[in-house]
């Protein structure tokens, strides 16, 4: 700024705001100090008025908006209220089925769900995130994937115990066969939601986070909380007088 002042004394030079000239004084000598100071013929009004431009143009904070909408409280409300709703009549669905479905296995599963639920709202808590009816959504899919994760073990271990005299084996083999298409399942829902993240706005944000969560949380309990689990049932009763898929 120094340098320019001083090679051009004698000109005018212009301080523009919001890409308007709201001021072009001359340069009368360099300005090397980093300050200056603007002189002439200016009412009170002029000068207040300037100074106030100058002011308003010292923090450059341009505000683009993204997004805009409105949701009236008792909207919002009934909306959560439903969500919520929902989520419990759906959880409690499943539960009932693993357990008609599966027996002990799906105690097991029903363990693991839980478990899961609390992992994720634990997650969610850790990340200061705001319940909202996309969030409740992203919920209530994370429990049907990770019902469809233990159906495909169950189901994967049902067809090893046709051929396998050894229990241990059997259920050791249908959860590693079983790894690979539930991992690919995963890995594919959590490519959806890295995407919905990226190029998503507001809702469809906080749909993805959850989602995206629900995914890791998913996986943990079914391969971590619910293979300990049934690994214990399984080595307890060898004889296979509880495993009746």
């Amino acid at each position: 700024f120094g340098k320019i002042t001083t090679e051009n004394v004698g000109k005018r030079l212009a301080i523009v705001l919001d890409n308007a000239v709201i001021s072009a004084p001359q340069i009368r000598e360099p300005i090397t100090g980093g300050t200056g100071t603007i002189s002439g013929g200016f009412s009170f009004q002029e000068s207040t008025d300037l100074a106030l431009l100058l002011r308003s143009g010292a923090l450059p904070a341009p505000i683009n908006i993204v997004e805009e909408r409105s949701v009236g409280p008792d909207l919002g409300k009934d909306s959560i209220e439903a969500g919520i709703f929902s989520l419990a009549v759906g959880f409690t669905l499943v539960i009932i089925f693993m357990l008609i479905k599966y027996k002990i296995f799906g105690l097991i599963s029903n363990i693991s769900l839980i478990s899961n639920l609390f992992m994720l709202l634990g997650v969610m808590t850790l990340l200061e995130a705001t319940l909202t009816l996309p969030g409740i959504a992203g919920i209530i899919l994370t429990v049907g994937m990770a019902v469809d994760s233990n159906v495909l073990i169950y189901e994967r271990i049902r067809e090893e115990l046709k051929t396998e005299k050894s229990i241990i084996h059997a259920f050791d083999t249908g959860y590693n066969k079983a790894k690979i298409t539930v991992i690919d399942a995963n890995i594919t829902t959590l490519i959806a939601a890295a995407i919905l993240f990226v190029f998503g706005t507001g809702p469809v944000k906080g749909f993805a986070i959850t989602l995206g969560v629900g995914i890791v949380t998913t996986l943990f309990s079914a391969y971590f909380i619910a293979r300990h689990l049934t690994s214990l049932v399984v080595l307890n009763d060898r004889e296979g007088k509880y495993f009746k898929l």
